[in-house]
């Protein structure tokens, strides 16, 4: 009979050798990790399940419970069945309403993203998903949770998924995904409160770090107070994002001292359903953005905030209240702040935001991603300006500088672009345009 041994701390500590598991990577270790799960749960009082290295488990689905410390040791290594069988629900790690639930160590996860894709598409540079593939984390209702400390790898689909949790801190973890596999999302806070992720390294095909209400069918309530800082990140998509999911509200949300090292986009803002987005803070970032092949979203902007209904017609909520200061982009593409007929973005300051205009890749440019939405076009075709502001109101610009590097295709235009914009002010703009010979510094009507 397996018994659970003292800490050093005095916690119980529930080693899942001594349930029945195996650890040599072949035989399927669910059963026994779930057993050893149950049983610290049941102490009635805070137990650490040890996954002792140097270890390797394959897993299935298993269920967090409250009162535990998940805690995947030094040289663990938790690896994803491959089998559709092997899981309940979508997820490898789930928990279900848990409290003072804490995941730590210094050991990783595995999920094994390639043996979950059909084929590798060299033109379009992405690997091609099969019809089913796990999460490597959907934590939901959870309360005081903590994720310290672990890496996890090739996620087949998002990376941290937490739905609908309070009390919540992400704190030096590594991410380690491929950059060419699809959705291995990050961290995903979806409905979440009181929520504060910092000093984590981020590699991931998608969105690094994304903050969402995604629609479900329970009410989780609004998402609101988010803290992200001194986060390095490096993707093939988003590097700081909010939506596209905005089915509910999103506010006080602050993202800070962070680099992204590589992005589709740096920082990025999707309105497209009907909650509003409000009080909103980018502050000390420095940003890095290209273009990438057609399938992954996102043309290069630095900053991309755009407010756009999903579908022709689809309600759409409101986006106010942005402040960005300290920003340094060196981009493909612009700064782009762009609302619609629909829902017009107002109360936004951008200052001290410093764009180096260039081009270093070889895809085709000169164009905005509107994607997802229906009611317009998924790519919009046009010129190149340092800032782009349209469809927005009580819009400043204060302290803000444009640049152009070395390769200035014609493409490339003015350093403000304003349309239908009311009350925009421009205060100490710095830079010129592309092509000054030819064109205005600023252009606006």
């Amino acid at each position: 009979m397996a018994t659970a041994q003292r800490g050093q701390q005095g916690a119980r500590v529930f080693d899942v050798l001594s349930y029945g598991a195996v650890g040599d990577g072949a035989t399927l270790d669910t059963a026994a990790f779930q057993k050893t799960i149950d049983a610290a749960a049941a102490s009635g009082s805070a137990a650490q399940v040890l996954v002792r290295g140097p270890h390797k488990y394959l897993i299935g689905s298993i269920e967090l419970k409250s009162n535990i410390d998940f805690h995947i040791a030094d040289k663990a290594e938790l690896m994803a069945s491959t089998q559709r069988e092997d899981y309940r629900g979508g997820a490898l790690i789930a928990a279900n309403g848990a409290h003072n639930l804490t995941i730590s160590g210094s050991g990783s996860i595995n999920g094994r993203a390639t043996e979950f894709m059909t084929r590798y598409d060299d033109a379009r540079e992405i690997w091609i998903p099969r019809e089913w593939r796990p999460k490597i984390f959907v934590l939901t209702g959870c309360r005081d949770l903590q994720i310290r400390d672990i890496t996890f790898g090739q996620a087949p689909y998002w990376g941290l998924h937490m739905l609908g949790c309070d009390r919540v801190l992400v704190d030096n973890i590594k991410i380690r995904n491929l950059l060419n596999v699809p959705n291995c999302d990050g961290i995903d806070p979806d409905h979440c409160r009181n929520v504060v992720i910092r000093r984590c390294h981020i590699v991931c095909g998608d969105d690094a770090i994304v903050i969402k209400s995604s629609r479900q069918p329970r009410n989780y309530g609004i998402t609101q107070n988010i803290i992200v800082r001194d986060c390095v990140i490096d993707t093939q998509d988003a590097g700081l994002k909010i939506g596209t999911e905005t089915v509910g509200d999103i506010r006080d949300v602050r993202m800070e001292n962070c680099e992204i090292r590589n992005s589709s986009r740096g920082l990025s803002i999707q309105l497209r359903d009907e909650g509003s987005i409000s009080t909103i803070e980018f502050h000390n970032i420095k940003l890095t953005s290209r273009y990438f092949a057609e399938p992954w979203w996102g043309r290069g902007e630095a900053i991309s905030f755009t407010a756009i209904p999903r579908t022709a017609g689809g309600k759409i909520g409101h986006l106010h209240g942005v402040h960005v200061s300290k920003i340094t982009a060196k981009s493909e593409n612009s700064v782009r702040i762009s609302g619609s007929l629909a829902s017009r973005i107002r109360d936004v300051v951008l200052e001290d935001v410093a764009i180096t205009l260039d081009r270093w890749t070889n895809y085709p440019g000169g164009m905005f991603d509107n994607r997802p939405t229906s009611a317009q076009r998924d790519v919009e075709f046009r010129g190149t300006p340092g800032f782009y502001i349209s469809y927005a109101d009580q819009v400043t610009l204060r302290n803000c500088s444009v640049a152009w590097g070395k390769n200035i295709p014609d493409y490339f235009s003015y350093a403000v672009e304003a349309r239908d914009v009311r009350h925009l002010d421009i205060e100490q703009l710095k830079g010129h345009a592309a092509h000054p010979d030819r064109q205005k510094t600023t252009s606006i009507s």
